[in-house]
């Protein structure tokens, strides 16, 4: 592939079809072609936001302060945190209740006029609970401070609208709906501008410096374009896929919560939860032997935050709600999940549980 950056022939196909992909992702997601900035993924995009949040408050003059939710995801909390304190500034981190939902009150008390910036998740990426998120933006924008968005569990799982929601930023991941491991995208509202975060270049309208990925740009294209197109019987793509997901989902719900010691963790509640996860905790067993067990029997889990699977360290995240921090097990399903799969798991669980439970 040429370098968009190019006028030769080459390098002219390639920002065609780097534009096209941006549009792609833009029709996907409710905004302008020209507020998508690609990136390598959520990480980066999450990073860069709070980079330019931070560095336009110092611009101001203010020591840079930075409002998060406990649950928030660790490129979150750890960017935040970096950020902030090396320009000695301060980050107030607000509680959730037993389900993992914030107090958009609680928002309202700490954000002040030199608040930097505002975190809020689209949905939680442990738990499947949805946040206010309309009620969070409306709040940072009358109060004239940044918000940004976390949408990397629910673009490509449930509609999101950037325009819509009115937030100033919001980031995602390509791989968290289907597309190529390296893609990703930060959404800057129009007419906003703050200092990159990776420099060198004139790359994506200068908001991002370095060589487009092109092959991860396009395949995110390609499935934010099927995502919202339309299948044979007229129904959308995105409709039709969080349909399946939840319920499949509801399954795994109903039929975990049915084995002895399960507890489930999160919104239970369709209307307040992603389609695609389920987090239980189960008692009186390690999360690892859990893991391992499923794994031997075909199926792939987590414990905890996919991001921090391999720690044995407790969820913050479930910690922040107040429940068992130790013993959660954490299921996803995807477009091509079957109710087989969730059969699958049904067996598996309370068998691996008691064989454990019996060794303990």
């Amino acid at each position: 592939a040429g370098d968009p950056s190019r006028i030769h022939a080459e390098g002219m196909r390639a920002r065609t079809a780097l534009e096209e992909a941006r549009a792609q992702l833009a029709g996907l997601v409710g905004a302008r072609s020209r507020e998508v900035v690609f990136t390598s993924g959520a990480t980066e995009a999450i990073t860069a936001a709070v980079w330019g949040a931070v560095r336009r408050s110092v611009e101001l003059g203010h020591r840079p302060h930075v409002v998060l939710a406990a649950v928030e995801h660790s490129a979150v909390r750890q960017a935040s945190t970096a950020f902030a304190e090396a320009f000695d500034g301060s980050v107030t981190v607000v509680g959730v209740d037993r389900l993992g939902r914030i107090d958009v009150d609680e928002v309202a008390e700490v954000v002040r006029p030199d608040t930097a910036l505002v975190h809020v998740q689209w949905g939680n990426h442990e738990v499947p609970t949805l946040q206010p998120v309309d009620a969070v933006v409306a709040l940072a924008n009358e109060r004239g401070v940044l918000v940004h968005v976390d949408a990397a569990q629910a673009v490509g799982r449930v509609p999101v609208d950037f325009g819509a929601v009115g937030a100033d930023l919001l980031s995602l991941s390509g791989p968290k709906f289907g597309a190529p491991p390296g893609s990703g995208a930060l959404l800057v509202r129009r007419g906003l501008r703050l200092a990159p975060l990776l420099v060198g270049g004139d790359q994506e309208r200068a908001r991002r410096a370095g060589l487009e990925n092109l092959p991860a740009v396009l395949g995110l294209g390609a499935v934010a374009a099927a995502l919202g197109g339309t299948g044979p019987d007229g129904e959308g793509r995105l409709s039709a896929e969080e349909r399946a997901a939840r319920a499949l989902t509801d399954r795994l719900l109903a039929g975990l919560a049915r084995t002895d010691g399960v507890e489930v963790l999160g919104e239970p509640g369709a209307d307040g939860r992603l389609p695609h996860l389920v987090c239980v905790a189960i008692d009186g067993v390690e999360p690892q032997g859990v893991l391992l067990g499923l794994d031997q029997a075909g199926i792939a889990a987590h414990a905890g935050s996919a991001c921090a699977s391999a720690s044995l360290e407790p969820s913050p995240v479930l910690d922040a709600m107040g429940v068992d921090a130790h013993r959660s097990l954490r299921l996803s399903v995807g477009w091509d999940s079957t109710d087989a799969d969730v059969d699958a798991v049904l067996a598996a669980v309370p068998t691996v549980v008691e064989r454990l439970r019996a060794l303990a």
